[in-house]
């Protein structure tokens, strides 16, 4: 894996039915992706309050 790739697989469940959670190494942002076969989907991480999840991003 390239150094200056934009994002991190931080969390990984399940093989054929995948869930992962995907981080913006820019921006913090967290993002849970799903797929079964060949079919998937992408969305921002939300907490109880309906914002975004954001992690703390290593400044360069």
């Amino acid at each position: 894996m390239a150094e200056n790739e934009r994002f991190e697989k931080v969390y990984s469940q399940g093989k054929i039915q995948e869930v992962q959670i995907l981080v913006d190494k820019e921006t913090g942002v967290n993002y849970l992706f799903c797929h079964k076969g060949n079919a998937g989907g992408l969305t921002v991480l939300l907490d109880k309050d309906g914002k975004p999840v954001v992690s703390d991003v290593k400044g360069e």
